[in-house]
């Protein structure tokens, strides 16, 4: 067994370990990947500012994200296709999630239903949904997730269309995926990967096949995806589906202050601050520049949230320190479940936890609710003199 330091440890493990396509989808942006990129190298520019001589003991990371009690403040980040990384993908996460005291998010796009999560689990988890034109199937949506326990809804908002993913193209990852003989080789080597997809019967569309108008298979979901989201959503489109939740809502996509903004003015109960990973509008700010705009324009009118980047516990505290209340992370806990499967979760959410509680302490602070800019060496113009 491998020492595991890093998420840079999990996630050579789990190229070597899932086929490229699902390998791939997981780890790339759109066009040129700049945004991608920038995610993670915009972290590295801040630094921290080391405290001597000050009382370590009793340090606790336990914080809350929407009212709800967590061991620290990261939540599982929704993320599409995690049942084809690892088989029954979802229900181990949110199984490492659950045991580890924070929050998951199921996808709409994910391979397990609602239903397979809720049955294999004992905590209420949160729900992704996107901007959908369907408002049947929307309403439905949200009745499987009240029925199945899930405490909140997270609306996002920046994919009315899809940006490029010159990877995925190539792969032929789609919904369905369309296997090439490139692909079939690959896993074809994949052998521990296959035997597990082999052992479930959870390979498509959980929450789609069967419940979606006219997805009764997997071979109809092309012209279905190509359909289904709502090019015309505006903040009249976002009221609505809120209100045809009816309970907590996150609203996820924000990279600007005036749609901070009007989120904070519909009553969100928080924001995620987020490019999509950098898989949507290449070019963008990264999320950790964006946020103290956004902090600035919305103080506590709405709880902020950070998404998009994070790969270690010192960019948990970073973002937590510029003033987030909460963090998500979806690559470093996809790159622990395709190398182990809910064990890599939890080793995931160790490595980050244990770099987050010894970080904090080097800057003299004992509580993660104590974290401030005063502990950040931050750059001058971090945020840039845009015209």
């Amino acid at each position: 067994m491998p020492v595991i330091t890093t998420i840079a440890d999990l996630k050579r493990m789990h190229k070597r370990r899932t086929p490229k396509m699902f390998y791939d989808y997981a780890e790339s942006g759109s066009w040129t990947e700049q945004t991608f990129r920038e995610n993670t190298s915009d972290f590295d520019q801040i630094r921290l500012r080391q405290r001597i001589a000050v009382d370590m003991t009793n340090r606790t990371t336990a914080s809350q994200m929407i009212g709800q009690d967590v061991s620290m403040p990261v939540a599982l980040a929704p993320v599409g296709l995690t049942g084809m990384q690892c088989a029954d993908g979802e229900i181990k996460a949110a199984r490492a999630a659950e045991k580890f005291g924070v929050p998951f998010t199921l996808s709409t796009m994910s391979i397990c239903s609602i239903e397979d999560v809720a049955a294999r689990t004992n905590k209420p988890f949160w729900f992704q949904v996107y901007t959908l034109k369907d408002d049947d199937f929307m309403q439905r949506l949200f009745d499987r997730a009240r029925d199945a326990g899930c405490s909140a809804i997270v609306i996002t908002l920046d994919l009315q269309i899809m940006g490029q993913r010159h990877k995925d193209l190539k792969n032929g990852l789609s919904a369905p995926p369309k296997f090439t003989l490139a692909s079939m080789a690959d896993l074809a080597t994949k052998w521990s990967w296959g035997l597990e997809m082999m052992g479930t019967p959870r390979r498509f569309f959980g929450n789609i096949v069967g419940h979606a108008k006219g997805v009764a298979d997997p071979s109809s979901l092309a012209s279905w995806t190509a359909e289904a989201f709502d090019q015309t959503l505006d903040w009249n489109r976002v009221a609505e589906l809120m209100k045809m939740w009816g309970g907590p809502v996150i609203l996820k996509g924000i990279l600007d202050a005036e749609d901070a903004k009007k989120a904070a003015e519909l009553g969100a109960d928080a924001i995620i601050v987020s490019n999509h990973g950098g898989r949507q509008l290449d070019g963008a700010l990264s999320s950790i520049r964006a946020l103290p705009a956004i902090l600035d324009a919305v103080g506590d009118k709405v709880e902020v949230h950070l998404d998009s980047g994070i790969r270690s516990g010192q960019d948990v505290l970073k973002a937590l320190a510029m003033g987030a209340k909460g963090t998500y992370i979806g690559r470093a806990f996809v790159n622990g479940l395709g190398a182990m499967g809910e064990k890599g979760v939890k080793t995931a959410l160790e490595v980050i936890h244990k770099e987050l509680d010894t970080t904090m302490a080097l800057c003299g602070r004992r509580d993660v609710k104590e974290l401030d800019r005063d502990i950040l060496l931050i750059p001058e113009n971090f945020e840039g003199r845009w015209q």
